[in-house]
């Protein structure tokens, strides 16, 4: 008796299991070609898919409201905030921003991290050899990262 019941369960939660991934397949999908009809040139960048497309271009909205792509950068918290103390300068986490826009970055930043020879890689391992900390380096690729996809913005609204 308990051992039907615990099949049954499993069963159910098997075929929901299934559902949603054909959901997440569909979705998928018509997010590609949104993308893909957009026009974005942001799949270009490696690290960059459909999906972290559509949430830069969902997100950051009218790229004409940014007048810089320093703008741009505090909007999306990757503009680093100065705290220093004494003699020495250092920058931290910005915790303001937009959180997803700032997520959709580090997503970037981490897939191009983890391949030898993207601009991403190079960035990070100069900033190492300057003696930055590893989260600090990180963060100054994000920076990279958010003029990045700004231009790419701006090239795409101008076309």
């Amino acid at each position: 008796m308990v051992e039907t019941e615990r099949k049954r369960i499993a069963h159910e939660h098997l075929t929901e299991v299934r559902r949603l991934e054909k959901e997440v397949k569909t979705s998928r999908g018509r997010l590609d070609v949104a993308v893909q009809a957009s026009g974005s040139t942001l799949t270009d960048v490696y690290g960059v898919g459909p999906v972290v497309a559509g949430l830069l271009i969902g997100y950051t909205g009218d790229i004409t409201r940014f007048a810089t792509r320093h703008h741009y950068a505090a909007y999306n918290g990757t503009a680093p905030i100065e705290v220093s103390s004494g003699g020495k300068k250092r920058h931290r986490l910005n915790p303001r921003g937009n959180r997803v826009l700032n997520h959709a970055i580090h997503v970037i930043a981490i897939v191009q991290l983890r391949q030898p020879h993207t601009p991403g890689r190079v960035i990070y391992e100069r900033k190492l050899a300057e003696g930055k900390t590893k989260k600090e380096a990180i963060r100054a690729l994000k920076r990279r990262l958010s003029d990045v996809v700004y231009h790419r913005l701006v090239e795409d609204n101008n076309r």
